[in-house]
């Protein structure tokens, strides 16, 4: 199965987040972006991939661990960014080092319980608001590489993000997510996601590690 863990903020940060996502949409090349659905937002902690069924009672329990470890903290949604040409998304604001600090103890936690990861990079909170599937030459907003495609201008959209300042939270938990990849081949369908564990925050036993 196809896994990763994540901080999911509740429905009143998803719903203000999504009001400012739908002023987004009205900017010049909105149509040719792929937006992500509001029932997927969150920010990942660690990406697992292919995970095999045999290995999750111990990531499980190892993610449990991490968890514990783990106080609770603030966090809220704040401002905006793009990686190059590919995504645009949301950023975070507030106890960040606690969130990269779990995100640490998240992929520790997988590559113990025998989970193969990606080298370490270093962490960046981000909540994925839209991809760019390109174009041709006439997209309003865009740019044209050598192949002749198009790519909407994300810098603009992550500019009218910059103001943007949620309501905080307290994180409470880490969730283990499956994601379960479009199969139909309908244009615009979205990956379906599913909390497999859900592990609560703080409480560590004394003497525990990861």
């Amino acid at each position: 199965m196809r896994l990763f863990a994540a901080v999911l903020p509740p429905a009143e940060a998803v719903e203000e987040l999504a009001r400012a996502v739908d002023r987004l949409r009205g900017l010049p090349g909105a149509d040719r972006l792929r937006w992500t659905g509001h029932d997927g937002w969150h920010f990942t902690l660690a990406f697992m991939g292919e995970v095999e069924d045999g290995l999750l009672p111990e990531l499980t329990e190892r993610l449990e661990r991490a968890a514990r470890r783990t106080e609770p903290f603030a966090l809220r949604i704040h401002g905006g960014g793009h990686f190059g040409g590919r995504a645009l998304w949301a950023g975070a604001a507030g106890e960040t080092g606690e969130l990269r600090l779990l995100a640490k103890r998240s992929g520790a936690a997988a590559r113990r319980a025998g989970v193969p990861m990606e080298e370490h990079r270093r962490y960046q909170a981000h909540l994925t608001l839209a991809r760019s599937r390109g174009g041709r030459m006439d997209a309003p907003g865009g740019r044209t590489d050598v192949a002749g495609r198009t790519d909407v201008d994300l810098a603009l959209y992550a500019d009218a993000l910059d103001a943007f300042d949620g309501t905080p939270w307290e994180v409470a938990e880490l969730v283990l997510v499956r994601s379960r990849l479009p199969v139909s081949g309908v244009p615009g369908e979205q990956p379906r996601y599913e909390a497999v564990v859900r592990c609560p925050l703080g409480r560590s036993r004394p003497g525990e590690s990861g």
